[in-house]
């Protein structure tokens, strides 16, 4: 069975990432591993929310086919917004990566409570982290089937 990178169909990918050094390093990660899949950014859990549900402004935003969300976010933190995507019937079948710098066994515990497909804490090494982020690819994009939305 074919991946959707094997069909052609360009991926999205949401981060979600208040601090702008991150988003900087992981699109340079991106880059680094060569991945050229669509990285869209949302600042905070608001912004991610209104583009997930294509409100005002964001009515013609693709809907992802992967998120990678962060747990430390102002206002609608990562946890929230991921409760909300799981309990949403058009959004909860999209994977949501948790990309945190949180160690707490208490944050990765209530994550896979709350239905994250994976957990992953970011490294400070720039080099591990562009592994990371081509794992990710890897795993999602070559073999994972993910569903078409059809």
């Amino acid at each position: 069975m074919d991946s959707l990178a094997n069909i052609g169909k360009p991926i999205e990918i949401m981060l979600v990432e208040d601090n702008p050094g991150d988003v900087f390093l992981t699109k340079k990660a991106f880059k680094t591993a060569k991945i050229t899949n669509q990285l869209m950014v949302a600042e905070d859990g608001e912004i991610a929310m209104a583009m997930l549900r294509k409100e005002g402004k964001y009515k013609d935003t693709v809907t992802p086919d992967l998120i990678l969300l962060d747990l430390n976010l102002p206002g609608k933190d990562g946890r929230e917004v991921l409760e909300e995507i799981k309990e949403d019937e058009e959004l909860r079948r999209i994977p949501v990566i948790i990309l945190t710098s949180s160690h707490a066994e208490k944050d990765i515990l209530e994550s896979y409570n709350m239905h994250a497909n994976s957990y992953v804490i970011k490294p400070l090494d720039f080099s591990k982290f562009t592994e990371i982020v081509k794992s990710i690819e890897d795993f999602w994009f070559t073999t994972v089937v993910l569903p078409t939305g059809e």
